[in-house]
């Protein structure tokens, strides 16, 4: 077994920037928008991310992998934003996540998003109702399977070939500005994840 969640806690909060500080930075983007990083502590000791696959009717980011997340309401704090999306995508309760931290914002290069990631902590085997709408499943990943996951590889995307890093687990492939996100997650939480491997 690995250490208790409170312990896990308190080394989340030293390896991830402040809110406040993460808020002050500028990324490529004329949108601000915001995801969450749900985490919780897996029976044997591994932080596990929480995922959703997108529905594959939707005009932006179809079938994809993300956390999460969406656009900035206008007065609202981006954490805010991250918590409330959480909420109303898969139905998990803002009271039921500690936020523990965020990660240097990303920018999205075909949707001109300025995405901010915030990290909290959430107790093992959250009841999640998801929103039909927007969310056809969740994908609970283990950061260490997810470091071992990673490669660069050929993608096509809308006709041209790019070559950009990737995570594949078990078939779930992440890429994009979410695959950037998971690439700093890991960095900064290297001494919490096991198995380590390259990173982007």
């Amino acid at each position: 077994m690995g250490p208790p969640a409170s312990e896990h806690e308190r080394a989340l909060r030293d390896l991830l920037l402040p809110p406040e500080d993460a808020v002050s930075l500028k990324a490529p983007g004329g949108t601000r928008a915001a995801v969450l990083i749900p985490l919780y502590v897996g029976g044997g000791g591994e932080l596990v991310a929480i995922f959703t696959r997108r529905q594959a009717d939707l005009r932006r980011h179809s079938g994809e992998i993300s956390f999460p997340g969406g656009r900035q309401d206008e007065g609202e704090e981006l954490w805010t934003t991250a918590l409330r999306e959480a909420e109303e995508e898969i139905g998990l309760p803002q009271a039921d996540v500690r936020l523990l931290g965020a990660l240097p914002p990303t920018g999205t290069f075909v949707t001109n998003y300025a995405v901010y990631p915030f990290v909290g902590m959430i107790e093992p085997g959250p009841r999640l109702q998801l929103n039909p709408n927007e969310v056809a499943e969740v994908i609970e990943l283990a950061l260490p399977d997810l470091a071992g996951g990673f490669e660069r590889k050929r993608l096509i995307r809308r006709g041209v070939p790019i070559r950009t890093p990737t995570y594949t687990v078990r078939g779930h492939l992440i890429w994009g500005a979410t695959a950037r996100i998971v690439g700093e997650l890991l960095d900064r939480l290297a001494p919490l994840v096991n198995g380590g491997g390259p990173r982007a």
